[in-house]
C-alpha cells in the first residue's frame, strides 16, 4: 500500500494556503474547533465527510489537520483513497500551528 497523501510543514501550508486555495479540514472535535481554529477550515463530520466523498471538488486540494498530526493522516488517506488528488496532512497538527503563531 502506499501513501496517497503528503504531510506539509507549516511554512509549506502556508504557502499552499495562499497559492492554491486547499479546503482546510479540522478533524478535531467540536468544542475545539470552535474555541479556535484555522480560517476558513470546516469542521470534519460523518455528514461532510459523506458529502464531499460523493459530490466533492476531487481535483481541488485538502489540507486536513488535528491536534498533533496523526488523526490528519488518516482522514487524508481515507479521501485519497476516494479518489482525491491532492491531499495533505498538517505535519504537528493544530497544536503545531498555534505554537509557531504564538512566538
Amino acid at each position: 500500500m502506499s501513501i496517497k497523501f503528503k504531510t506539509l510543514s507549516i511554512a509549506d501550508s502556508k504557502t499552499l494556503i495562499k497559492d492554491a486555495k486547499p479546503m482546510i479540514l479540522d478533524c478535531r472535535d467540536l468544542k475545539d474547533y470552535k474555541a479556535g481554529h484555522l480560517e476558513d477550515a470546516l469542521h470534519v463530520h460523518e455528514g461532510l465527510k459523506e458529502s464531499l466523498v460523493k459530490r466533492g471538488d476531487k481535483q481541488r486540494s485538502l489540507l486536513i489537520y488535528c491536534y498533533y498530526g496523526h488523526a490528519s493522516e488518516h482522514l487524508a488517506e481515507f479521501f485519497s483513497d476516494f479518489g482525491f488528488k491532492d491531499v495533505y496532512s498538517l505535519e504537528g497538527g493544530y497544536s503545531r500551528w498555534k505554537e509557531q503563531h504564538q512566538a
